[in-house]
């Protein structure tokens, strides 16, 4: 989640994640075919490792293709971009973002039809701070094979606002605001919320069970923009790009997805490094990379970086209900 525009609680959750390492007894990482923060290497479950070739060959017949991403991983977004021109060269592909809400829709159209500069683009569709670096390649690439890109997620300035005062929240909107977000946002008990849960706790059970809200709320909007857009063009293969939690295991953006159209076939990647494994039984092809530089080394580096955010978003939120 971008930094400085979603609730403080989600982002002290996710922050608290990030510093959660995934081990695993029988896949360590890919290290000989990593060299620098470019490079990636993809294997299967067990351990076999895959061409970007074989890769596409492997994911050639699902309809979704997830792929889960640190945000601002060199590596990861290298091989984003190179598995959508491969996808792209050999059948017809849609791209879906999570860095874009369904609110720009309009704005990233035209920008990929060639009506307004990248400038207004990432003004006017509140694009993410790392935009430059990381989502650039993939932009530009489905403009110039005139891929179409799917603004996926919910607005997060909406979002953080569910975060600090659960789903009731939405009764508050407007009818085109609703609309941002998915018709059914179910937080019945599941794996993903038990995950969350374990992962991610702040404050009181309350505040929580806000945060999740939340949360499920990015992965049932994603997964419906994916659900709809595919029962309009059956005959395009949709790569989804979003964080690694929405992603790994197929617990989050999946199951939502599942439970839209239990017939669609998804295929997951999800990146991996020596620091952060999934499970052995986990049915994702494993992205490796290396692991990106540590962002704190204390507890106190983190909470003053948390206390920093924290101004940054109560007043925004009481504005949302007005935009």
């Amino acid at each position: 989640m971008k930094q400085g525009r979603v609730s403080v609680r989600i982002i002290s959750a996710w922050l608290a994640a990030a510093c959660i390492v995934f081990t695993s007894s029988t896949l360590h990482a890919k290290t000989d075919a990593l060299a620098t923060l470019f490079d990636y290497q993809v294997t299967r479950a067990e351990g076999e490792s895959l061409s970007l070739t074989q890769v596409a060959r492997q994911v050639a017949d699902a309809d979704v293709v997830l792929i889960g991403e640190w945000h601002s991983h060199p590596g990861v977004h290298r091989f984003q971009a190179e598995l959508l021109s491969q996808l792209a060269s050999e059948h017809p592909v849609a791209l879906s973002m999570e860095q874009f809400s369904r609110d720009t829709q309009p704005v990233l159209d035209q920008y990929l039809a060639g009506e307004i500069g990248e400038d207004t683009l990432k003004r006017q569709a509140n694009a993410w701070d790392n935009y430059d670096g990381s989502y650039r390649p993939l932009i530009e690439l489905a403009k110039q094979r005139q891929i179409e890109v799917i603004a996926a997620n919910a607005p997060k300035r909406l979002v953080r606002c569910i975060g600090q005062q659960g789903l009731s929240y939405l009764d508050s909107l407007s009818e085109q605001q609703r609309s941002w977000f998915a018709d059914t946002i179910d937080t019945q008990d599941s794996p993903y919320k038990r995950k969350f849960k374990a992962n991610m706790h702040h404050g009181s059970a309350s505040q929580t069970d806000a945060q999740y809200a939340a949360q499920l709320a990015w992965d049932a909007t994603m997964a419906e923009s994916i659900v709809d857009y595919h029962a309009a063009q059956p005959d395009s293969q949709i790569v989804h790009i979003a964080g690694r939690f929405h992603i790994a295991e197929g617990l989050g953006t999946a199951a939502q997805i599942h439970a839209r159209n239990p017939e669609l076939r998804i295929a997951l990647i999800t990146a991996v490094s020596d620091q952060a494994m999934l499970s052995d039984d986990a049915p994702d092809l494993r992205l490796h990379v290396l692991p990106m530089p540590q962002r704190w080394l204390s507890m106190d580096e983190m909470r003053q970086a948390v206390s920093q955010m924290k101004g940054q978003g109560a007043a925004q939120c009481k504005r949302a209900t007005n935009s």
